[in-house]
């Protein structure tokens, strides 16, 4: 087995797995939040759509780096739904069909609004979301149109 054909099998095996959890019934909002570094202080929801399926790399002229929360996490649900237009269970149908297709992998994924917040801060164009009630010292907080 090749390395690129062992990345891919274990990015589809931990979508699969991750996608099993048990999700929160309740829904949550959430914030935008960007590297401070990014040049825009607002984004429209289909170009944000287009950064979490790696259909666009860059927003304002600079290259974006976009972060998942993890699949179980009822921000992710809402995010997913509301931004990306599909439930997490049919967004990582979308990444398996990349990833067999020798397309991209997902965005990465942190476990917590913590991890996230952590993430866009040290990365230049990073750009991910937490929950309402997370603090957003460090990062810039962008304006969802």
């Amino acid at each position: 087995m090749t390395p690129k054909f062992l990345a891919r099998l274990v990015a589809v095996l931990t979508v699969c797995l991750l996608g099993t959890a048990a999700r929160p019934l309740a829904a949550q909002e959430f914030k935008l939040v960007a590297n401070a570094s990014l040049a825009v202080d607002a984004i429209d929801a289909p170009t944000a759509q287009k950064v979490f399926l790696k259909q666009v790399t860059k927003v304002g002229g600079a290259s974006v780096t976009p972060v998942d929360q993890a699949p179980a996490a009822a921000v992710r649900e809402a995010f997913s739904k509301k931004v990306v237009g599909r439930p997490v269970g049919a967004v990582q149908q979308y990444w398996q069909q990349k990833i067999f297709s020798g397309g991209d992998v997902p965005p990465a994924t942190k476990a917590s609004d913590k991890d996230v917040l952590d993430f866009v801060k040290a990365t230049p164009g990073a750009i991910g979301y937490v929950s309402a009630a997370a603090g957003t010292d460090g990062v810039k907080v962008l304006s969802l149109k």
